[in-house]
Order: structure tokens, then sequence, then C-alpha cells
């Protein structure tokens, strides 16, 4: 998995959207409320090992998880922790460089990790050898696709569909970017954004997350029963636009 987009949409806003190509199996049909103490945490929880790709929290944090690094990996039979699982560990960790500096990474399958983090936009890459932490522009579009499903090749073209949606645009609704997120590609379902192989890897659900200034929405498009979820949090006023 997958396909993630990121639309700015000002000081503090954006929309994430994620596709989440898996087995079938292993796609949950409602998003999961994680209640503890004053954390709060929104997430669709996976049916395998438990953890999630996607999750927003009530204190101006997101993170979304993509398989792999920079290019496909050889897998190992057993890992000492699923990403998923880690990808919820993240929130226990008062700042991202925080936890860049302080998790355990080693054991952990090779993945993107995508980061918002009280006004602060990350993306950081592990190869099983060393993590790779980058700053990016909270100002600017981004695409991500998961390097174990997509070559250069197919990543470059996502990006192309990616950048001809968004240039001279002037409608960056949830709802638009949705549609983009539903139709895109070339009618190839081995390699469009919403993308089937052989019923063996698809794309199981869709997950947008709409950030505004004081509240953070996810909308989850379950694919494999055909239903639509949405949750909301409220986020904590004293810890919006915090910085490190």
């Amino acid at each position: 998995m997958c396909t993630v987009t990121y639309i700015p949409r000002g000081t503090d806003q954006f929309i994430l959207t994620s596709n989440r190509d898996e087995q079938a199996a292993r796609s949950p049909k409602n998003i999961t409320l994680w209640d503890e103490g004053s954390k709060h945490l929104l997430f669709p929880r996976d049916m395998g090992a438990g953890g999630t790709w996607i999750a927003v929290s009530n204190d101006n944090r997101l993170v979304c998880i993509l398989n792999g690094a920079f290019e496909r990996h050889v897998r190992k039979p057993a890992y000492r922790l699923s990403r998923g699982i880690m990808a919820l560990q993240f929130f226990n960790y008062p700042n991202a460089t925080n936890f860049f500096t302080n998790f355990d990474f080693l054991g952990i399958e090779p993945f993107t990790m995508v980061m918002y983090d009280r006004g602060k936009l990350y993306e950081l890459r592990w190869d099983e050898v060393q993590i790779h932490p980058k700053l990016l522009n909270v100002n600017d579009f981004h695409i991500w696709s998961s390097a174990t499903l997509y070559d250069d090749i197919h990543q470059k073209k996502r990006e192309q569909w990616f950048t001809r949606w968004h240039t001279g645009r002037d409608d960056f609704s949830q709802s638009a970017i949705l549609h983009w997120h539903h139709t895109a590609g070339e009618g190839d379902p081995w390699n469009d954004v919403i993308m089937n192989r052989n019923n063996m890897v698809q794309t199981v659900s869709v997950t947008s997350i709409e950030k505004a200034v004081e509240t953070a929405q996810m909308l989850y498009h379950d694919l494999v029963h055909g239903q639509t979820k949405q949750a909301g949090l409220k986020l904590n006023k004293s810890l919006v636009g915090m910085m490190e």
C-alpha cells in the first residue's frame, strides 16, 4: 500500500487522503476512536496486526504509513513490530524529531511515513539500515506511492496525474480530491489509483482527513463492504501551533 496525497489549504489546514492497497480480509468496517486520558485518536484499525495506516490525534498531529522506502525490498519471514503498531506509538512521543531520535526502528519492515506535527510536515523513510527524515513545505502539494507496489515509472506517472489535476485548479474541496482518488489512471487495473491485482492485492479503502484550525474530520470509504463512515475530533486549542 498505498497512494497518499496532501493538499495545502492555508495555515494549519490541509486535506490528506490515502488509498490503501491491501488484502481485502485486512480491511476494517469502522473508524476506531481511541481514548487514553486526554489523548484521543481516530483511525481505521487493521484487521491483521491491529495497528493502522492512518491516524489523527486531538493534539494536532497526524501520521500516515506506506509500505517500502525507496525501492521494493525482499520481505523477511518475521519482523519485531508491525508498521501499523509503530504508527500508533508515534503519538507517545512529544514531537516528530523526538520520535526520529529515540524510536528503535531495528526489526521493522521498510516504510515511508508522512507526519503532520503541529504546523510542520515531515517525511520519514526507513530502509532497514537507517532513517531518512525530511522536513517538507506545508504549502506545497505532495503525493506518495508505495515502493513495494509501484516502480519508479509508475510512481512518476502518478505524480504527473496529480500535477495535471491540481495545476491551475480552483476547487480543492475534499469531494474534488476524493473524486481523483477514485478515478485517476489510464484504465490499467494493475496500476491505476484504484487498483486490483487479481484480487490478491486491491484498493480496499479510501481515507481522507480534512484538517481545519480547530477540528479534524476523517472520512473512511470502505470499498470492500461498500460503506462510508465519518468521525471528527475537536483539537486542543492550547496545542494548536505548538512549536518544537
